[in-house]
């Protein structure tokens, strides 16, 4: 199955150099190419794209209100957003996950990151860039001045519906660990992990892991470490 891919970002060079690196791969393509974020939201619907790589900064209706409209869209539920941000810190980056986005990527990123954060976003198997997409959210969304009027008290209430073994799992999703790596440190099979995690994200209605991981500091169930 060819993932489609959807560029959105004020750069035209910037643009064209992502066209290329994406249509050299056999089992990806561009679909379109989008100045700003009312037309990536239009083209979204119109080339049914399966990735959005998302800029923040555009003229008009910016990265982060684009993102928002797309994950607030029922019939553009299995689209996934990748945020490129020039920034590796960047409070625009954290609105974006809780507004919908899988997670992001630097735009001086290697070509094969870019490659893989696509494969990984259109699978939903796993959140991009774990540690720094982690570290963000500690830094933005747990214990921060401004959190408290965007959390949900619903998704803390939500919280109750999981079973032990599905709060267990999700505490090593927002840890960064893979399906693998939490089969490994609970004793059980990758499957069963899987299993658990689609379970939690059903409950908490979270579109992908990226949601559960923001989630999970939203709640208050993982904190960060003080360093």
């Amino acid at each position: 199955m060819t993932i489609r891919v959807l560029l959105a970002d004020d750069q035209a060079l910037l643009r064209s150099a992502f066209r290329v690196l994406v249509d050299s791969e056999p089992d990806m393509e561009v679909v379109g190419e989008a100045s700003d974020g009312a037309e990536a939201v239009r083209l979204t619907k119109q080339e049914r794209a399966d990735v959005v790589l998302m800029d923040i900064r555009m003229p008009g209706t910016d990265g982060l209100a684009a993102t928002r409209m797309i994950s607030a869209d029922p019939s553009l539920a299995h689209v996934r957003v990748v945020i490129l941000t020039t920034f590796e810190v960047d409070d625009y980056v954290v609105q974006s996950l809780r507004a919908g986005a899988s997670g992001f990527l630097g735009k001086g990123s290697e070509p094969d990151e870019l490659l893989s954060a696509i494969r990984v976003a259109a699978g939903g198997e796993a959140l991009l860039s774990p540690v720094a997409t982690k570290g963000l959210i500690a830094r933005f969304l747990a214990n921060d001045d401004g959190a408290d009027d965007d959390r949900d008290p619903a998704r803390s209430e939500r919280l109750a519906t999981l079973t032990v073994r599905e709060r267990e799992v999700l505490v090593q999703v927002a840890g960064g660990h893979s399906n693998d790596e939490i089969a490994e440190r609970l004793e059980v099979s990758p499957l069963t992990v899987k299993t658990h995690v689609n379970r939690a994200m059903a409950k908490l209605g979270a579109r992908d892991r990226a949601q559960l991981v923001v989630i999970a500091y939203e709640s208050g169930l993982v904190r960060p470490r003080v360093e």
